[in-house]
């Protein structure tokens, strides 16, 4: 809670909301991430300019928050990532089978999926959670990381 920002994140979410909508406006498709990236090679080609831009913008956005500093009088948190390269892939690998076996991601579920009233996307947002909350206690309570 040392760094909470109620504006910048009120921001943000707006923001996350707004890109969503408006990739489904204009496309027709949910913005899972899991999905835009797992289609653009093996999907249509027709569809790939459009989910390099969402991949383009997700990874330049941070670099342009970095260049134009914090929003609304928000600090930048000091990037740090305690993780070994092994512990990181696998993570990865995990993350990508939960997503194929969760039928998506946070982004698609969580965002879009309660947006849209799914049941199957707030039973799946509710296992993300727990699945983090257990996580986040065993890592610091009963590994002592």
């Amino acid at each position: 809670m040392e760094n909470f920002t109620p504006v910048s994140a009120l921001v943000g979410g707006a923001f996350i909301g707004a890109s969503a909508l408006l990739l489904l406006l204009a496309t027709g498709r949910i913005a899972g991430i899991s999905g835009i990236v797992g289609n653009l090679l093996g999907g249509e080609a027709e569809e790939r300019p459009w989910r390099l831009a969402f991949i383009a913008g997700l990874l330049l956005g941070p670099f342009l928050v970095a260049f134009a500093g914090a929003p609304f009088g928000a600090t930048l948190p000091e990037i740090r990532i305690e993780a070994g390269w092994p512990v990181i892939v696998a993570g990865g690998l995990l993350v990508g089978f939960g997503t194929r076996l969760g039928g998506g991601c946070t982004s698609g579920h969580g965002v879009c999926g309660l947006a849209r009233l799914s049941p199957r996307s707030l039973v799946a947002t509710g296992l993300f959670m727990a699945a983090g909350f257990a996580v986040v206690f065993v890592v610091r309570h009963l590994l002592g990381g």
